[in-house]
C-alpha cells in the first residue's frame, strides 16, 4: 500500500489545471448502457474509481476504446446477462460506490438487474432508500437475496408517475432520471438534486434523443421514448479539486492561478473561501488566489460566530467542508464547522490536532476551529487517509506544515485526484510516492 511523504512550507506558484468532474464521470458513465449507439465521452479524470468502473462497463460487455488522453467511445451493443448474475459482478459493485448508478440504466435497458450494496468512502450510514423508491414507484419490484447478499430487481415495463423524493439525493436522483427516459409515459421527479453534474447527465440523455424539461430546478418532467442514440459529452472541470486548489495556495500563502474551473458552474463555493477570508479574483475563467500573509473569518451580522455548513445544491457542497476545515486552521478568528449528511467525516481532525491544530470536535458533525493566524505552524504528523475528502484535506495540512508527514492508504487520495503529486510538485510542492 502507497504512502506519500510531504515536505511541508514550501509555496506554490504558477498555474495549475483542474481535472474533469469525478462525480459527474460516474454518472454519465453509467448512462452508455441506455444505448446501443456509441457515446463519446471527453475529459475523462485517470483516476481509480473512473477506471474501475470503466473495467466494470467492459465486463458487462460494453465495447471501450481510448480515443485519446481523456477520451473514451463507449458502445453497448450487447449486454453479457450471464455476467451481470455473476458473482464476479457482484463482487466489483461491491467495492465501488458510484456501480449504484447502473441500476437505473439496466433496469430500463434489460428489465432486470441483481445488484449487491456498493462500497465507497466509510464516512457513516449512506442509506440507497431513494434509489429503491424511485424504482418501486416506476412499477418495479425488488427482493433481497439471502444466499446472494444481493437486491434483485424486477422492472419489465416501467411506467412514468409523479414522485415526491424524500431527500434530495443526487445519485438517487441520476438512477431514477435514467431509469425514466425508457420509461412509457411521464415521470415526474419534485425535490430533485440539481447540481451541475446532474445538469449535465440530463444534457447528455438529451443529446441522445431523452425529453427532460426543467433541468437546473428541483422539479424534472421526463417523457418516456422508446430509444435512445449516441452522443458527444464533454465533463466539466471538477469542482472539488477546484476548491481544494484554493486551500492549497491559502494555507501555504502562495500565488496561485486555477485555469479553465468552468466558474458559472461553481455555485457558493467561491464565497465559501472568501468568508474565511480568503481573497479570490476572477480572470475570465480563471481564478487567481493572491498570497496572503493572513486571512481572517468573518462574522455573521449581528457578530456571532461563523458557522459553514453543507446543504443539497446551491447550498455548499459536503465534499469541500474538510478542505475548508484544515484552510481554517491558520485562518485569524472562529468559525463553526457544520457537517450535517455524513456523521464520520468530522473524525479525522484529531489528526490535525495532533499536529497542533486548535479544534474542538463538538460531536460527530460539528467542530470549532480556532484559526492561528499563521502565528504557529502546523506540526508534521503521520496519518492515514480513511477517505477521498479527508485524505486531500491531510495533503492540505501536511503541506503546510513544519517538517516531513506521511500519509498512509493513499489509494483513498487516488480514487478521486489524478496524478496528485506530480501535479502539485510542478507547482512548488515537495511530495514523493512511496510504494
Amino acid at each position: 500500500m502507497a504512502s506519500f511523504i510531504v515536505e511541508g512550507g514550501h509555496t506554490l506558484h504558477g498555474a495549475i489545471t483542474p481535472q474533469g468532474a469525478k462525480n459527474e464521470a460516474l454518472q454519465v458513465l453509467c448512462a452508455v448502457l441506455l444505448t446501443k449507439e456509441t457515446v463519446v465521452i471527453n475529459n475523462l479524470p485517470n483516476i481509480l474509481d473512473v477506471n474501475n468502473l470503466i473495467d466494470l462497463l467492459a465486463s458487462i460487455g460494453v465495447r471501450v476504446e481510448k480515443l485519446a488522453k481523456g477520451t473514451y467511445a463507449f458502445t453497448a451493443r450487447e449486454l453479457d446477462t450471464a455476467y451481470l448474475r455473476s458473482a464476479d459482478f457482484l463482487k466489483k459493485c461491491n467495492k465501488l460506490r458510484g456501480s449504484v448508478m447502473l441500476i437505473g440504466p439496466l433496469l430500463a435497458r434489460l428489465g432486470e438487474v441483481t445488484y449487491a450494496k456498493p462500497g465507497g468512502d466509510k464516512i457513516g450510514r449512506r442509506r440507497l432508500d431513494t434509489h429503491f423508491q424511485g424504482m418501486v414507484n416506476l412499477g418495479a419490484t425488488f427482493k433481497y437475496d439471502q444466499n446472494l447478499l444481493a437486491y434483485r430487481f424486477d422492472g419489465k415495463h416501467l411506467k412514468g408517475t409523479y414522485m415526491l423524493l424524500d431527500e434530495a439525493s443526487v445519485t438517487g436522483t441520476a438512477n431514477i432520471i435514467m431509469a425514466s427516459v425508457l420509461a412509457e409515459g411521464t415521470t415526474t421527479i419534485y425535490n430533485a438534486a440539481c447540481e451541475p453534474y446532474l445538469q449535465q447527465l440530463c444534457k447528455l440523455l438529451n443529446n441522445m434523443g431523452a425529453k427532460i424539461s426543467g433541468v437546473g430546478s428541483n422539479l424534472l418532467t421526463i417523457e418516456g421514448v422508446k430509444e435512445l442514440h449516441g452522443a458527444q459529452h464533454t465533463l466539466l472541470p471538477d469542482m472539488i479539486e477546484v476548491g481544494s486548489f484554493i486551500g492549497m495556495a491559502a494555507i501555504t500563502g502562495s500565488e496561485l492561478r486555477i485555469k479553465h474551473v468552468g466558474y458559472r458552474d461553481l455555485g457558493i463555493i467561491p464565497d465559501a473561501f472568501r468568508r474565511l477570508g480568503i481573497r479570490i479574483d476572477v480572470d475570465g475563467d480563471d481564478i487567481i488566489v493572491p498570497a496572503q500573509e493572513h486571512y481572517q473569518i468573518e462574522s455573521f451580522l449581528d457578530g456571532s460566530i461563523l458557522t459553514v455548513a453543507d446543504a443539497p445544491w446551491p447550498g455548499l457542497t459536503p465534499d469541500l467542508l474538510s478542505v475548508l476545515l484544515v484552510v481554517a486552521t491558520q485562518a485569524k478568528g472562529t468559525v463553526l464547522i457544520h457537517q450535517k449528511m455524513f456523521e464520520s467525516r468530522l473524525f479525522f481532525v484529531d489528526k490535525l490536532i495532533d499536529m497542533g491544530a486548535q479544534i474542538i470536535l463538538c460531536d460527530p458533525h460539528r467542530a470549532v476551529v480556532v484559526g492561528h493566524d499563521h502565528q504557529r505552524q502546523l506540526k508534521h504528523n503521520n496519518m492515514t487517509s480513511p477517505d477521498i475528502r479527508a485524505g486531500i484535506a491531510m495533503l492540505i495540512a501536511a503541506m503546510s506544515a513544519e517538517g516531513t508527514s506521511k500519509i498512509d492508504h493513499i489509494d483513498q487520495i487516488d480514487r478521486g485526484y489524478e496524478n496528485i503529486e506530480s501535479r502539485l510538485n510542478a507547482i512548488g510542492a515537495k511530495i514523493t510516492r512511496e510504494e
